[in-house]
């Protein structure tokens, strides 16, 4: 199969081909883009406030348990307020259980309830009821989005789950706007639909490595909030996760990959050069983060260096969406009775 270095170079091309194609013209704002980050190369940084407390050893936050704020209160962003990734700790558990084998066994005891109100979205939905999910996960390499596609999604019912990976985009998908292929892949009503990456690589490798003007790059903010308001009008609840993984912990997941020849298929040469512009991803997320987080569409920050805490925050965050969905059984356009007497006298 290809290779992620051959998605990478073929995005750098792709990007610059679909520039000149592109017809989806938005006016440039004469704004400067907020100032660059601070994320230095540790990814160890001074902790916000709730995370410091989440994050202290043998503690649970004041937060969890009973009568505790919801996980996304916790972890979004606030429209229009860039976030600092430097000084967000990515090893922090906010919210979260008081350990890797308490929060592995939190997430197992959310298997049945996920399962139950993802069996009762799709039964709505054969009665017409149009709601369903999406999923999106965003973050940099190893931050552990096929991680979460394994142990998350894997919760689910696979047959009402939607799937779909973005790589670089092929010629058919180059020779339309950014935003067409990703709605080829949209969740139907009643699904849960997960994207391993999505629209926003239009705005992080595209930003990053100047595979389009600026202005370009800013268009598509605008772009982006439109496309998913309309979404979300539509009935599909949008959840959109960056999994912030440090600097450091990246490098040692990248050296467990060669230490492994079993692991050696997903190394990459090319992740040692994208860690060389690690400070310009850290930039172009938190100007992401800032610009298209929404009220219809908010994003969420799940620090992403321990794995247990990773696949307990996300699931977390879909239960309590689904939850807000709460969705329901159709009742049956039968007579119960007349159907139950049928059989018995048969």
């Amino acid at each position: 199969m290809a290779g992620k270095q051959n998605d990478k170079r073929k995005a750098v091309k792709s990007g610059k081909q679909r520039e000149k194609r592109e017809k989806d013209a938005e006016p440039a704002k004469d704004a400067k883009d907020a100032k660059p980050g601070k994320t230095g190369k540790s990814g160890k940084r001074e902790k916000a406030p709730e995370q410091e407390k989440a994050a202290e050893p043998g503690k649970r936050s004041k937060d969890d348990g009973a009568g505790a704020r919801p996980l996304r209160e916790l972890l979004r962003v606030t429209p229009g307020e860039r976030p600092d990734l430097g000084r967000l700790d990515p090893s922090a558990t906010p919210g979260g259980p008081t350990g890797k084998a308490a929060g592995a066994a939190a997430t197992a005891l959310l298997a049945q309830p996920l399962g139950s109100l993802q069996e009762r979205l799709y039964a709505a939905s054969t009665a017409g009821d149009r709601r369903r999910v999406l999923l999106v996960l965003q973050g940099m390499d190893t931050s552990g989005k096929g991680g979460t596609l394994k142990h998350v999604i894997g919760l689910f019912n696979p047959s009402g789950c939607r799937i779909k990976a973005f790589k670089a985009p092929t010629a058919e998908e180059l020779s339309h706007p950014f935003l067409w292929r990703i709605k080829q892949e949209l969740p139907r009503p009643g699904e849960i639909g997960i994207f391993d990456r999505s629209h926003y690589e239009d705005v992080l490798i595209a930003r990053v490595r100047e595979l389009v003007p600026r202005n370009r790059v800013r268009a598509r903010y605008a772009q982006i909030n439109r496309f998913e308001k309309a979404l979300a009008d539509d009935g599909v609840t949008v959840v959109k996760v960056f999994l912030h993984i440090g600097y450091e912990e990246q490098r040692a997941r990248l050296l467990e990959r060669l230490d492994n020849p079993d692991k050696h298929w997903k190394f990459n040469v090319g992740d040692i050069e994208e860690r060389s512009v690690w400070p310009a991803y850290q930039e172009a997320y938190e100007v992401a983060l800032e610009r298209c987080s929404t009220d219809a569409a908010p994003w969420y920050v799940v620090p992403a260096d321990r794995k247990w805490y990773r696949n307990w925050a996300i699931t977390t965050l879909l239960r309590e969406h689904l939850e807000d969905i709460d969705p329901r059984y159709p009742k049956g356009d039968f007579d119960v009775e007349e159907c139950r007497r049928r059989l018995l006298a048969g």
